[in-house]
């Protein structure tokens, strides 16, 4: 109970009984209106997407966002487990990469390496004595993978093995190359979430990364929004009869218009072949998008009269909207203000309106992305979880987070939701919407023997 209520109970005397039997605990469902807080959704309101950060966190599968190739981070015990895996008598060879696709003749670190003890290495595809003189060009690529061990795959083996990896794993700041034999191919192992191919490193997979309430998870350019204020030409433009001469710029033609943007004006629909007197509706659409959106790289020559005389420059167009937004971020906070009446709230360039940041957006299950699954109504992200196909290990991780997450899911249905999707603003609910989502919640954290009272449930609880 609330302070508040706990006040009034100190003053009430104690009841006559020795016990009481059989009273359910109660919770009272009150009739509020939906949170109006931009950064809530039907996910987070009912603890569903709480529970798919838990899910992607321990079993997604993170993709590079550059080539997008999987990468997966295993520790030196999983690494020795799938060595094991290849079956008793099994040869295999665990070799350090220490050079990948680099140009070089890397004298000196096969030296040290000689020094370190090692005595063979995988040069270019082909195995070199590293007590013979070897010489590369330093104008080709090379691949360099020390063989740390040959061994025959077998239990007693298991220490041994994990002493080579741990070798290679050092050497070659996180990566092991295991070759598992002929038709077994090559496996590229790293000890960090990193892709071995380009570099890129993520953070740790936890909770809090596909979080956009989190600083650790939310997108940088709307800080988790999902939207961004942008200028709207449907506000710059709010009378297409009128002309570029007659105002139809209405930042720039709501007074008298300046000399500056008349010049501008004029100098840009000569470029572009237009009259300026015509109504904006009917100039094509070419020319309508060059002067909103700018002319990219093309050059476009501008004419300005001065009092000392005509000033010719040739310059890149970046449209009105870009001058606005220019205008906007070198000016005072009262332009700013003044500006602020043509833009509109618009998906967030960056992420898309998906919230969270790139590297959360990259991690998978099930082939989909965790803004990709809050996209899907509650009806389709039933259907998606109830088909997941998983292996054991994650199966065993997963099982009680998706029984969760189903649960929610279904009593969601139960109440007439399955229609709403779990990115939904909660502002954009109605109030029966509102209440439904609410008694979800409640009910659907399946507690036994407690009593609901509901505050008026005929509204929009039918």
């Amino acid at each position: 109970l609330s302070a508040y209520a706990r006040q009034f109970l100190e003053q009430m005397s104690k009841p006559e009984v020795e016990s009481i039997e059989g009273l359910s605990p109660a919770i009272a469902i009150e009739q509020r209106t939906v949170s109006k807080n931009p950064r809530s959704t039907v996910g987070t309101t009912t603890e569903i997407y709480d529970h798919l950060r838990l899910l992607y966190a321990r079993i997604g599968e993170p993709f590079c966002y550059r080539c997008g190739k999987p990468i997966s981070s295993q520790t030196v015990q999983e690494m020795t487990d799938r060595v094991l895996a290849l079956g008793e008598g099994a040869r295999a060879q665990i070799l350090g990469p220490v050079v990948r696709g680099r140009k070089g003749e890397y004298q000196k670190e096969l030296h040290d390496f000689r020094r370190q003890g090692f005595v063979r290495a995988r040069i270019d595809g082909e195995i070199r004595d590293l007590a013979d003189e070897i010489s590369l060009s330093k104008k080709r690529k090379h691949d360099i993978d020390l063989i740390v061990d040959r061994l025959t795959v077998k239990e007693s083996a298991r220490s041994r093995i994990a002493e080579s990896i741990e070798t290679a794993l050092e050497m070659a700041d996180g990566l092991v190359l295991i070759d598992a034999g002929p038709g077994k191919g090559e496996w590229l192992l790293s000890e960090s979430s990193a892709c071995v191919d380009c570099g890129i490193s993520f953070p740790e997979i936890a909770p809090r990364l596909f979080s956009f309430n989190s600083p650790h998870g939310a997108c940088q350019r709307c800080d988790g929004l999902g939207t961004q204020e942008t200028f709207d030409p449907v506000r710059i433009v709010p009378d297409d009869t009128r002309s570029l001469s007659g105002g139809a710029i209405e930042p720039w033609g709501a007074r008298r218009m300046p000399r500056y943007y008349t010049q501008l004006l004029a100098s840009l629909a000569a470029h572009l072949g237009i009259d300026t007197e015509t109504p904006w509706r009917s100039l094509p659409r070419k020319a309508r998008d060059a002067i909103l959106f700018g002319t990219g790289t093309a050059l476009v020559p501008f004419s300005f009269e001065r009092s000392d005389g005509t000033e010719q420059v040739k310059r890149p167009w970046d449209g009105v909207i870009g001058e606005l937004a220019r205008r906007s971020n070198e000016s005072g906070e009262a332009i700013r203000d003044d500006l602020r009446r043509y833009t509109s709230p618009g998906a967030c360039p960056e992420c898309k309106g998906a919230r969270v940041r790139l590297e959360a957006r990259s991690i998978r299950v099930g082939g989909l992305g965790i803004h990709e699954l809050a996209r899907f109504s509650i009806a389709r992200a039933s259907e998606f979880l109830e088909g997941l196909t998983l292996a054991p290990m994650q199966q065993t991780i997963a099982e009680r987070i998706l029984k969760e997450i189903r649960e929610r899911l279904s009593f969601l249905s139960d109440v007439g939701l399955d229609y709403l999707t779990l990115d939904r603003a909660s502002a954009s609910l109605s109030g029966g919407e509102g209440q439904r989502i609410r008694l979800a919640t409640q009910v659907g954290s399946s507690l036994m023997g407690v009593l609901y009272i509901l505050d008026e449930p005929s509204i929009g609880l039918h």
